[in-house]
């Protein structure tokens, strides 16, 4: 007598129409779904602020409906492809064997911690997530392959940060604060537990809202390559980057791109100085160089004076001693040491001492 088990069933995962109380980090997630040549997102925060959560809710979303996670001690082989070996032993074939960039194509390529990854695996990651196409040239393979994957990496700053050069070729960044208050702290433990509750059930409420905004990325993601930047779109993003710093204009293209993925999801066919408002903070938040803009012609800040000024009676009855004169003996440094500032001490003449004769060498008999 055999016992038949019942067929396996998908986990269902959290909808991202039903996350609570992080309205910004969704917004960044839409933009890189609908542009993934935006760069990928760098979501910071604290633990428990829904970082990987919303990550994964937004694979659904998708066309290709594909997350995949890179462990932190992938090699690059695992994530670019290498020779497939048993090809070559057994059919004496040079045939390429996919790594994790071809099967996160058209989906998310998820990287939890990903201030640990090595820094080679995360230069190559940026170069695929802004080009969009893997190259591979190594073991005697040649080839390449489309790679549009919606790049999200998470960190949480106490464990350590990611080097400026790589923190700049992220597109987009948002910095999770803890929750705000406990309203919202509330609101965000009720959700969770009705899913945890019955997550069937659960997904079945938010499936309308989720159908709608699938449609929605989709159809913005058609219609973005039409979306027009008008010119006074381009002084906007020109001045915020100015006012705010940024080396070189990877911000500005990347603001750009951004504001015109924001005007396709609202359906607009031009990008307009709200969407430019919407983006700004998450092009430029991990490339600002100062908070005020540039002034060639401020004057600069006096320093402080370290010692107050003596009030006009004790000075009076008071006033300040004299230098003293210098040592008869003293060198030119001792009387104007402003002018020779760094100069070397005057030399001394040194006694010469005697010295303890040392006693012959003998050397031992053969």
């Amino acid at each position: 007598m055999s016992i038949a088990t019942p067929p396996a069933t998908a986990p269902v995962g959290f909808p991202f129409t039903a996350i609570e109380g992080q309205p910004l980090l969704q917004r960044a997630l839409l933009l890189a779904a609908v542009d993934p040549l935006l760069g990928g997102v760098l979501v910071e925060g604290p633990r428990g602020t829904a970082k990987s959560t919303s990550a994964r809710a937004l694979a659904a979303l998708l066309p290709a409906g594909r997350f995949v996670n890179l462990p932190l001690g992938a090699t690059e082989e695992q994530l670019v492809g290498s020779l497939d070996l048993e090809a070559a032993l057994q059919r004496s074939a040079v045939q390429f064997r996919p790594g994790l960039l071809a099967r996160a194509h058209g989906g998310i390529l998820y990287v939890d911690e990903v201030n640990l990854l090595a820094d080679g695996l995360v230069d190559l990651l940026l170069d695929v997530s802004a080009s969009g196409i893997n190259r591979v040239e190594r073991d005697g393979v040649s080839h390449q392959h489309e790679a549009r994957i919606t790049l999200i990496g998470t960190m949480n700053p106490e464990e350590g940060q990611l080097r400026p050069q790589l923190l700049d070729r992220f597109g987009l960044f948002v910095r999770l604060e803890n929750v705000p208050n406990a309203q919202v702290r509330k609101a965000i433990v009720r959700t969770r537990m009705a899913f945890d509750a019955d997550p069937q059930a659960f997904a079945s409420r938010h499936a309308a809202a989720q159908t709608a905004l699938a449609l929605r990325v989709a159809q913005a993601r058609d219609r973005q390559a039409t979306v027009e930047w008008p010119e006074a779109v381009h002084d906007e993003v020109a001045q915020r980057c100015q006012d705010a710093g940024v080396e070189g204009v990877r911000a500005d293209l990347v603001m750009l791109r951004a504001a015109r993925a924001h005007a396709a999801l609202e359906a607009r066919a031009q990008v307009t100085p709200a969407d430019v408002q919407a983006v700004a903070e998450l092009a430029l938040a991990h490339r600002r160089t100062q908070g005020q803009p540039r002034t060639s012609s401020s004057p600069p800040a006096e320093p402080p004076q370290q010692q107050p000024e003596a009030p006009p009676a004790q000075a009076a009855t008071n006033p300040p001693p004299t230098d003293p004169a210098p040592a008869p003996d003293a060198g030119p440094a001792d009387q104007n040491p402003a002018d020779d500032w760094g100069a070397m001490p005057a030399s001394q003449a040194v006694p010469l001492q005697a010295v303890k004769a040392l006693r012959p060498f003998q050397p031992k008999k053969a």
